[in-house]
C-alpha cells in the first residue's frame, strides 16, 4: 500500500470501517454471528474511547451494557414506548449511570480507578439483581417483541437476521460518525494528551478532571446502545449483561484488535466471538483454548491484530501517521 492509497484509508476512516462491516455477513458461517460482533465491536469502541484514547482502564463497563439493555427492555415491555425512543432511553440511562460512576471514579488513578469502577458496576449489578419486578431478577427480562420497524413507512421484518444486521449498521454508522468527530476535534487531542502525560495536559491549562468525566460519559453512552441493540437482537435481556465478565470481554477485544485503534474493536471482537464460536463446538473448556490464544497474542503482539497491521502499513508508506 502506498502513502496515498493510505492516507485516504486515514482520511476516510469512517466509510472504509462501514464498508468492511457492509461486507462482514458474507465470511461469516451465520448472520447472528455477524450480528453479535457488530454489537460487541460497538461496545468495544465505547470502552476503547476511554481505555485505548485516554489511557483510563475501567473495569465495569458491562454496567453501561447492561443499563443500555434493561432500559431499552423495560421502556418496551413495560412502557410500551415504540422501539426508536426505547433505544434512546437505553443510551440516556447509561450516560447518566456513566455521569455518577465517572464522578466517583476520576478521583482515583491506575489500579485504584480499575477496582473502583469495578466495585460501582457490581453495585448496579446488585440492584437491577434485586429489582425483580422490573428486571425478572437472576431470570433476566423477557418479552421485548420487536418484529417489525416502522421507519417512515417501510416495514421492515426485524426477524430476518440480515435485515436486523443491516438496520443495527445504520446505529452503528452513525455512532461511529460521532465518535470519529470526537477523535478529530480539540477535545480529542485534549484526552490523548492526558493518555500519553496526565501532568503535561493539566500544565498546558487543560482541565484533566472534566474531560476524564466527559470521555467517560461518552464512553458510557456508546457502550449503551450497544446494550439497546443487543436487548432489541435477542428480545430478552439476561442478568448477565451487567457481570463483570462482561466488562472483561471488552477489555480483551480492545486488546485483540489493538487499543486506540479506530477499527480494531471490531477486529477484536470478531476475532474473539469466533474463535469462541468454534471452540465450543469442541469442548466446553471453551474459555481455557480462547485465554491461551490471547495470552499468546497479548506476548508477541502486543499492538494486537489489527494495531500490528496498521503499525507495518505506516512504516511502508513513507510519512504516512497510523490511523487512530
Amino acid at each position: 500500500m502506498n502513502s496515498h492509497t493510505f492516507n485516504l484509508v486515514v482520511r476516510h476512516r469512517v466509510g472504509a470501517v462501514l464498508l468492511a462491516l457492509l461486507l462482514l455477513p458474507l465470511f461469516m458461517p451465520y448472520q447472528a454471528l455477524a450480528v453479535n460482533i457488530l454489537i460487541f465491536g460497538l461496545y468495544a469502541v465505547g470502552f476503547n474511547l476511554l481505555f485505548g484514547y485516554t489511557g483510563m482502564l475501567s473495569f465495569g463497563h458491562a454496567a453501561f451494557l447492561g443499563v443500555g439493555s434493561y432500559l431499552c427492555g423495560i421502556a418496551i415491555v413495560n412502557g410500551g414506548w415504540p422501539w426508536w425512543a426505547a433505544i434512546g432511553a437505553g443510551v440516556a440511562a447509561a450516560a447518566v449511570v456513566g455521569v455518577v460512576m465517572g464522578y466517583l471514579a476520576i478521583r482515583t488513578r491506575g489500579i485504584y480507578f480499575s477496582m473502583v469502577t469495578l466495585a460501582l458496576a457490581q453495585i448496579v449489578y446488585y440492584a437491577f439483581y434485586k429489582a425483580e419486578r422490573w428486571t425478572g431478577g437472576e431470570n433476566g427480562l423477557r418479552g421485548i417483541k420487536v418484529e417489525t420497524l416502522d421507519v417512515l413507512g417501510w416495514k421492515l421484518d426485524f426477524l430476518n437476521p440480515v435485515t436486523k444486521y443491516y438496520v443495527i449498521l445504520v446505529f452503528v454508522g452513525a455512532a461511529l460518525w460521532f465518535v470519529s468527530r470526537v477523535l478529530n476535534s480539540p477535545f480529542g487531542a485534549v484526552i490523548e494528551a492526558i493518555r500519553e502525560n496526565e501532568k503535561r495536559a493539566a500544565a498546558c491549562g487543560c482541565d484533566v478532571a472534566r474531560a476524564k468525566l466527559l470521555v467517560f460519559v461518552l464512553s458510557a453512552a456508546v457502550c449503551g446502545l450497544a446494550g439497546a441493540l443487543r436487548a432489541l437482537h435477542l428480545s430478552i435481556v439476561p442478568i448477565d449483561s451487567l457481570h463483570y465478565l462482561q466488562s472483561g470481554q471488552a477489555v480483551m477485544m480492545c486488546l485483540l484488535g489493538g487499543m486506540g485503534t479506530f477499527f480494531g474493536p471490531f477486529v477484536g471482537a470478531a476475532a474473539f466471538l469466533y474463535l469462541e464460536d468454534v471452540a465450543t463446538t469442541f469442548t466446553s473448556h471453551w474459555m481455557a483454548v480462547v485465554g491461551a490464544i490471547f495470552m499468546v497474542f497479548v506476548l508477541f503482539f502486543p499492538r494486537g491484530v489489527w494495531g500490528s497491521l496498521v503499525h507495518r502499513l505506516a512504516r511502508s508508506a513513507a510519512g504516512a501517521e497510523p490511523p487512530r
